[in-house]
């Protein structure tokens, strides 16, 4: 009974972790040290300027939402108000941007509730689900090779990562 009862709270506390209006909060927040990193390190400022570790922030969101509709409800926030408030700083700081890069990075967000979708669903059983996380992976080191100029130490890191939330880990549903 004990155990039902801790079960519980955890999973009152993570649905109110995984809510949009956090999610939002989270973005907003993301944004702005990310474009700090972009600043001040040279090698986080890297890594969280690149696809790979977006993709893994979005397939935990996703993966740990109760819902496939909770999983869309939760990335579009996080990943708007992320690019927000980078692009905000990024103005502030005269940073530089092309606005080829904001389009790419905008159209991305508004594809993430699709993309969310299909990462929650990837946790089923099934031959598809498989080919599923198979694609967010391949998505992530594709990103890594053709568009940041091919993969670091780091993106190991994150690749591995990713393998074992979508194919390892067990979240509750």
């Amino acid at each position: 009974r004990t155990l039902s009862v801790q079960n519980r709270r955890n999973d009152e506390v993570k649905n109110r972790i995984l809510h949009p209006a956090v999610m939002l909060a989270a973005g907003l927040l993301l944004g702005v040290g990310s474009r700090l990193l972009d600043i001040y390190t040279q090698n986080l400022g890297n890594i969280f300027s690149q696809m790979a570790v977006w993709i893994l922030m979005g397939t935990l969101i996703a993966v740990y939402s109760p819902t496939p509709r909770r999983a869309m409800a939760n990335i579009l926030p996080f990943c708007l108000g992320m690019l927000a408030t980078y692009y905000a700083a990024a103005a502030l700081t005269d940073g530089v941007y092309s606005r080829t890069v904001i389009a790419g990075w905008t159209a991305f967000a508004f594809c993430s509730p699709v993309f969310a979708y299909l990462t929650w669903k990837s946790r089923e059983r099934g031959v598809l689900p498989k080919l599923i996380g198979a694609g967010v992976v391949g998505v992530s080191v594709l990103s890594s090779l053709l568009l940041f100029g091919g993969l670091r130490f780091h993106d190991f890191v994150i690749d591995a990562a990713l393998v074992y939330v979508l194919f390892f880990s067990k979240p509750k549903r």
